[in-house]
């Protein structure tokens, strides 16, 4: 089993800061899925793929996030297991280009439960870390049961020579219920750390954008003890001061949309708004 100090120091030297702040990029829907158009033919098709992701990554960085993950949040429905290869190609097309742009950290998550893409795209594309959805146990969820995959996905990092490459994984992950009676979240969490061997844990609320359980993110931090604690959904401004106790950073998406709608732009102007409260978090801890 791997030393804690291992798994801590992947994360650490991806984000040397406190409270990192990763951006999300969800991108529109890749050719193949139903809701890209591509009667004009894939050339077009992609470059206005890329033009919106590109202006996405643009406000990101500009608005001074720490890190970017990509997701192909667009492909609905989504598979629960592996994704056809063109999607793991596209997205290490675009997550190239993305990280050449931004010069940020970069992750990947291939929806819904794809690690094994994930971290092939990532040793590609040059990203240091990945997200997996259900890296142990198992979920119901609107594409069925999906189970946890660190038995395959830890053994295909070292085999692929990727292990500088960071695992972040859900605990009871959100669009999800437990299958059966399920089991305790402290017990979730232990699993995931010290079984899966997961890098860090993410705490999300019930679904996109929802906040999280303020009872569930103190339980997932006492539980986590070491390990890296990161929310992922529902921060903003109203919220961060209170869970930034709990958390060791940010996974934002909506809230960094134009007028806070999903399916909107990035808008650079909210992004540089919550890095600033986030700044001010920082010289708090440094004091």
């Amino acid at each position: 089993m791997q030393p804690v100090a291992t798994q801590l120091q992947r994360i650490k030297q991806i984000f040397p800061v406190n409270l990192p702040v990763i951006g999300m990029i969800h991108l529109p829907a890749l050719p193949g899925s139903p809701g890209c158009e591509i009667q004009e033919g894939f050339p077009k098709a992609w470059s206005r793929i890329e033009d919106a992701v590109m202006a996405d990554a643009k406000a990101l960085a500009d608005g001074g996030v720490d890190g970017i993950m990509i997701e192909n949040f667009g492909d609905v429905p989504f598979f629960p297991g592996v994704n056809p290869v063109h999607v793991a190609t596209l997205m290490t097309a675009m997550a190239t280009k993305v990280r050449q742009k931004a010069r940020k950290p970069i992750g990947i998550n291939v929806l819904r439960n794809d690690g094994v893409s994930a971290l092939a795209i990532a040793l590609a594309s040059e990203a240091q870390f990945i997200r997996v959805n259900v890296l142990s146990g198992a979920r119901v969820t609107d594409q069925g049961v999906v189970q946890g995959a660190a038995h395959e996905l830890l053994r295909y990092r070292h085999q692929i020579g990727a292990d500088h490459i960071a695992i972040l994984a859900d605990v009871q992950v959100k669009h999800s219920s437990p299958l059966g009676g399920g089991t305790l979240l402290s017990q979730d969490v232990d699993d995931l750390c010290h079984r899966a061997l997961a890098d860090g844990v993410i705490v999300s609320g019930s679904g996109t954008g929802k906040a999280v359980d303020l009872d569930a993110l103190k339980t997932t931090k006492i539980a986590a003890g070491r390990y890296p604690v990161f929310i992922g959904s529902g921060t903003t401004i109203g919220n961060l001061g209170e869970i930034s106790k709990y958390a060791y950073g940010f996974i934002v998406g909506t809230t960094f949309k134009v007028g806070g709608v999903l399916d909107a732009p990035v808008d650079v102007g909210r992004v540089a708004t919550f890095m600033a409260e986030v700044a001010a978090l920082r010289t708090k801890v440094n004091q």
